[in-house]
């Protein structure tokens, strides 16, 4: 990032960005489906993207961070799941018409195809409410923190270099590292990157 510049985004260059970008989707078959929400919300007219940590005393990824969503329910498509999970998670309701466009279908290690879903919510109508049950904390992502270059780390033995990406001193992996720098390439930067190639740690596969 140039550290002179503040990086934007507006609803109407986040919905180009993808409009010119071809997603990618994966065979569903054999595996489980899930869609998480890229949702950016506004305050006062500038953007920030929801990010969330889950709660210690959760099954599966215990305290790590995460976008929000899940699995996608019979009869869903990603989208309308990304719609749910955002609305059960962090009580921000959304319309259909709210959805910009998908990234990349991205296959974990666990056996998920991840659908991620762009979501501009702007100005929330409502206080967002973090459902204690799957969202320990909720952090708003600024553009400057988005266009934070991720490290690329190469591991012994590892056919793929590991996305390391930085937050607020914390250290986010893949899928979400991975997710979260496909939206800035894309969505900041119009930019066709590609992530599948890299790495996931071994937690991934947990």
């Amino acid at each position: 990032m140039d550290a002179d510049r503040e990086p934007t985004l507006t609803r109407d260059t986040c919905a180009a960005a993808l409009a010119a970008f071809d997603a990618r989707a994966v065979d569903r078959a054999g595996h489980r489906c899930a869609a998480v929400a890229l949702a950016v919300v506004t305050t006062d007219g500038v953007p920030a993207l929801l990010l969330t940590v889950r709660p210690g005393t959760m099954r599966a990824h215990p305290g790590q961070f995460a976008l929000p969503g899940g699995g996608i329910d019979p009869g869903e498509s990603p989208e309308d799941a990304a719609l749910r999970e955002l609305a059960e998670e962090l009580g921000v309701q959304a319309p259909p018409s709210a959805v910009l466009g998908r990234l990349d279908d991205f296959v974990t290690r666990s056996g998920y195809v991840i659908t991620p879903v762009v979501i501009w919510v702007g100005e929330p109508g409502e206080p967002i409410r973090p459902n204690p049950d799957e969202v320990e904390y909720v952090f708003q992502v600024s553009m400057a923190e988005l266009d934070h270059e991720p490290q690329f780390l190469s591991l012994e033995g590892a056919a793929a270099p590991l996305i390391e990406w930085p937050f607020r001193g914390a250290r986010i992996f893949a899928p979400t590292a991975a997710i979260i720098y496909q939206f800035r390439e894309v969505a900041l930067h119009g930019r066709a990157t590609r992530v599948d190639d890299l790495g996931q740690p071994d937690f991934a596969s947990r």
